[in-house]
Formats: C-alpha cells, sequence, structure tokens
C-alpha cells in the first residue's frame, strides 16, 4: 500500500467546505470520488483541516494510500483531468504509511483580504471582502498583534460538531499582522491551528476596532465582532 500526500489549490467558491456532506459538491468528496475511481474501491482522502463553504485554499494538503503503482507524475494528471477546473493538484509524493495532513501539521498560514476602494472589479469581488466604509487602519493593526501568542479561542470559534469531545481551544498564534498594500487590507496569521471560523471571527473583529466599537487594543475582546464573509478568506499553506 502506497500512502500519498497532496498539495492542491481551489477556488472554494462553487463547494460546501472540505468535508465531505451528502448530495453536496465538496472538495473532499470530488477527491475520494476521482482516486476511487483510478483505486478501483472506496479511498479515504484526508486534509489537514476543514475550510468552510466559500473558503478558498493557495495550498491544501491531503494524503490518501491506494495500492495502485501509476507513477506519481502520471497520476497528478489523471485526477487534474478528472478535476473540476476549480480544483488543481499541485503535486504528488509517497510519504511514510503513517503519516497524517492533520495531524502532523506543526503550522497553518491563512490570509484575508479585504478590497478597500469605493469600486470593486466583478472578477476581484468573489476573492475579497469589499468594504470601502471608513476604518482606523492604525487601530486595526495594533489590534492584531495583541492576537499573537497562546490564547484560549472560545470566543472567537463557532459551534463545531467536535466540541462534545471537550478538546481545549487554546491555540498558539505566532504571527498576526495586517498589511496594507494599495487599495487593500490584508490580514495574514500563523498559527499552530485554528477552530471553526476563528480567522473570519478575528478579521471580524478587527473591523470592529476600526469603527471605533473596541477601546482596549493591549487584549484579547471578550468577545468577538461579526464573522467576515467566507471568500476573502485562503489556506495560504500548512508546515511540517
Amino acid at each position: 500500500m502506497r500512502r500519498i500526500k497532496i498539495k492542491l489549490a481551489y477556488d472554494g467558491s462553487a463547494f460546501h467546505g472540505w468535508q465531505v456532506q451528502p448530495d453536496l459538491p465538496t472538495i473532499q468528496g470530488v477527491l475520494e470520488q476521482i482516486v476511487s475511481a483510478i483505486e478501483g474501491k472506496a479511498v479515504h482522502v484526508a486534509g489537514s483541516g476543514r475550510t468552510d463553504a466559500g473558503v478558498h485554499a493557495l495550498e491544501q494538503v491531503a494524503a490518501f494510500s491506494i495500492s495502485n503503482p501509476i507513477p506519481l507524475l502520471n497520476l497528478r494528471r489523471a485526477v487534474n483531468r478528472l478535476l473540476p477546473h476549480s480544483i488543481r493538484v499541485l503535486s504528488a509524493e509517497e510519504v511514510h504509511a503513517e503519516f497524517h495532513p492533520r495531524f502532523d501539521a506543526q503550522a497553518k498560514t491563512y490570509e484575508y483580504r479585504m478590497f478597500r476602494e469605493e469600486v470593486c472589479s466583478p472578477f476581484e469581488w468573489p476573492y475579497v471582502h469589499h468594504y470601502p466604509y471608513p476604518l482606523d487602519e492604525d487601530r486595526m493593526i495594533r489590534l492584531a498583534a495583541a492576537f499573537e501568542g497562546e490564547h484560549d479561542f472560545t470566543a472567537f470559534a463557532a459551534a463545531d460538531d467536535r466540541d462534545a469531545e471537550g478538546k481545549s481551544k487554546v491555540r498558539r498564534v505566532f504571527s498576526s499582522m495586517l498589511e496594507r498594500p494599495p487599495g487593500r487590507l490584508v490580514y495574514r496569521v500563523r498559527g499552530s491551528g485554528f477552530l471553526k471560523h476563528m480567522v473570519r471571527n478575528i478579521v471580524g473583529t478587527l473591523i470592529e476596532a476600526g469603527k471605533g466599537n473596541i477601546n482596549d487594543l493591549t487584549v484579547l475582546p471578550s468577545k468577538s465582532g461579526p464573522t467576515a464573509p467566507a471568500k476573502g478568506l485562503f489556506l495560504v499553506s500548512v508546515e511540517y
């Protein structure tokens, strides 16, 4: 049996997130259907994390086990030929049998893109949160730094079907910064792991700070701001 690790990029606009859901198009569901057809039996494709509906990935990591001897280059080509153009396998490699893209991950980086100008091109709109209204961007930058370090992010997590397991919602954020390229705001965060809606809730909180609704910028607020739209969020990379 071969353990295959793949890196893939996808436009999440037309999908209901990563995780398989009955009668709904998902990234994992499409991949499992194609890899299973190549293998000739059901194959489970594990991902590094469950991106939400509408969230994009520049470099998601997944893995599966097959016995088919197909060379890696041919496997990548075969999968890409069968995938919709909104999903592309960027690379494929063989790894040790116990590799798991989620449990072995050491860090992940996400990026959230906001478009600040009055008119947003229709070719950019699907991939940014268009917010042309006044914001104190310096306040937002100061608050972004407060998320660094180890914190309990319960206030920034949406309800999850794993909550019944009672697992800790403490996460370590290695870096958290807001940058200002022309006409945009880009929030970039790297951490040990992320909870459901955590990055989008952080962005919503930064927007509240920019509107002047958060006064103390030295500690995490006790509750998050509104969840920012999914379409501005990208999974940038996963580190092992």
